[in-house]
């Protein structure tokens, strides 16, 4: 898929949601990752012509574990052709998660750590939205985690209002499918995940469940999705309260 293509699906979401004002200031959430990177590369071609003017930041998030500075100087001449002002923003979540709490499953406060880090560094840097690269898949795997561990039908909302942050939390990425991500993504740098527990994860066990199930049913994703998204089904967004005023 190319970045035309992309670019159509994301702003088919930026629309139904309501994502982008103008005037906005948007640090996208750079993990380095093939997600955040197409993100970036998105946001930033819609940038050109979209009729809501924005500016875009990028920021990583350095959890103290050790990034490869090939991988980070790559990103950031991606950064730099793309026009897009690039921020690491250092931390010690490593060193809390694994050495000082020694969280048998860290995920969740990882993943709280590195929220709260990369929302400060948006505040500091005059941004009023975070744009963070989840996608389709993402979202249908996050239904499934609620369900099968929480007991919530529920799943993360294309647009959050972090009302104690006064930021704006928006997914632009929720109509594209992983695999549309990773054939634009196969030649673009990359930032490796340091995190000692990437892949050992519920859900990587959530994913494998999924593509188990999907030989029986290749329209398995597509049906989740739908019933999520869906306007005229019993979908989970309802465009007249998608931003939630719910403390970051």
């Amino acid at each position: 898929m190319n970045l035309q293509q992309l670019m159509s699906k994301t702003r088919r979401a930026l629309e139904q949601y309501k994502m982008i004002e103008d005037g906005d200031k948007i640090a996208v959430g750079l993990s380095g990752g093939k997600d955040s990177m197409a993100l970036l590369y998105v946001l930033s071609g819609l940038r050109r012509f979209y009729p809501k003017k924005f500016e875009l930041v990028a920021i990583t998030v350095d959890m103290g574990l050790g990034l490869d500075e090939n991988e980070v100087l790559a990103v950031k001449k991606v950064c730099e052709e793309l026009g897009v002002y690039y921020h690491i923003e250092k931390t010690q979540i490593g060193e809390v998660v694994f050495d000082v709490k020694k969280e048998s499953n860290p995920c969740s406060l990882c993943a709280n750590m590195r929220r709260g880090a990369l929302n400060s560094a948006a505040v500091n840097l005059g941004c009023n939205k975070v744009a963070l690269g989840h996608h389709a898949d993402d979202l249908i795997e996050t239904l499934f985690l609620c369900l099968f561990y929480e007991g919530r039908f529920s799943t993360f909302s294309p647009v959050t209002h972090l009302s104690r942050a006064n930021l704006t939390m928006i997914r632009p990425m929720i109509f594209l499918r992983e695999m549309e991500i990773i054939g634009f993504t196969k030649d673009k740098p990359i930032i490796h995940n340091p995190c000692p527990a990437d892949k050992n994860t519920k859900r990587e066990y959530i994913k494998t469940a999924l593509k188990n199930l999907e030989k029986d049913n290749k329209k398995l994703r597509e049906n989740v999705l739908g019933a999520i998204t869906h306007p005229e089904r019993n979908n989970l967004f309802d465009d007249q309260i998608s931003f939630l005023n719910e403390e970051d």
